[in-house]
């Protein structure tokens, strides 16, 4: 960003905490657009493909303007930081009110996990994707889709919601037990991040580094493709492999097993 634009950026953000400028809003929006369309990016990539990417920027957008209108500079906390938790926030809020997964779809989900683990007690071992499709008459690709919504809509039911009275005005994130770990739980978190190293190392290249820049490096699914030199939907379909992969210790472990 230039001199310039930094100056312009400063004195937009005078005019709106003094004033509520209009104008001075319209520049500060423009500014940190870029900040939404990212969160957009990377909640968007676990949702099936009948959710609209419109609708999930309409909500992003509204995230930000909540973000602009309760951000207070005399704390110390960069904007950007404040906004992502309102702009993610909103965004989750609002497609868990819209329940943006129809009955059909997690009835889908739910005979689809049910099937696997018929599958798997009768084979002995984790079944490939290859062998759940052929069993329940489905493609691949809908297997994997169905299994990464499956996991989405796991993360989503979390109960989070925003405090506005929080003192740094920040997403709180409410999960029901707030209790100090218990030894057993400590023993079985030790062992999952145990199992989940072991697990991701037996993962492909490209797999482990799609993984590794979304989740570590907090890249969107077109970033990382330009960094591949891959498509971004060949990127969602690498990210989707890799989490059906892992999807025993994600799913059942993580959301199910009460260790959060």
């Amino acid at each position: 960003m230039s001199k310039q634009d930094l100056m312009e950026e400063d004195t937009s953000w005078d005019l709106w905490i003094r004033t509520r400028d209009p104008e001075a809003g319209d520049i500060l929006v423009q500014r940190y657009t870029p900040l939404v369309t990212y969160h957009v990016q990377r909640i968007s990539s676990g949702l099936p493909r009948n959710v609209s990417r419109d609708d999930i920027m309409s909500l992003g957008l509204h995230g930000l303007f909540d973000a602009l209108t309760k951000f207070d500079p005399s704390r110390d906390l960069k904007f950007d930081t404040y906004a992502s938790f309102r702009i993610r926030g909103t965004i989750i809020d609002g497609l868990r009110k819209e329940d943006w997964l129809p009955r059909s779809s997690r009835e889908k989900s739910k005979k689809l996990e049910d099937e696997i683990t018929k599958l798997e007690q009768k084979l002995l071992r984790h079944a490939t994707p290859e062998e759940i499709a052929s069993h329940m008459g489905m493609s691949v690709d809908d297997v994997y889709q169905t299994v990464h919504e499956h996991y989405f809509s796991n993360v989503l039911s979390i109960d989070e919601k925003v405090n506005d009275d929080d003192d740094e005005g920040l997403k709180s994130f409410v999960i029901k037990d707030q209790e100090t770990k218990t030894p057993e739980q400590r023993t079985l978190m030790t062992e999952l991040v145990g199992d989940l190293i072991t697990k991701i190392n037996e993962l492909n290249k490209n797999e482990q580094l799609v993984l590794n820049l979304f989740y570590t490096e907090e890249m969107t699914l077109t970033e990382i493709g330009e960094i591949l030199s891959l498509s971004t939907s060949r990127i969602s379909q690498i990210h989707s492999k890799a989490l059906f992969k892992l999807r025993k210790l994600l799913a059942s472990e993580i959301v199910d097993g009460g260790i959060l």
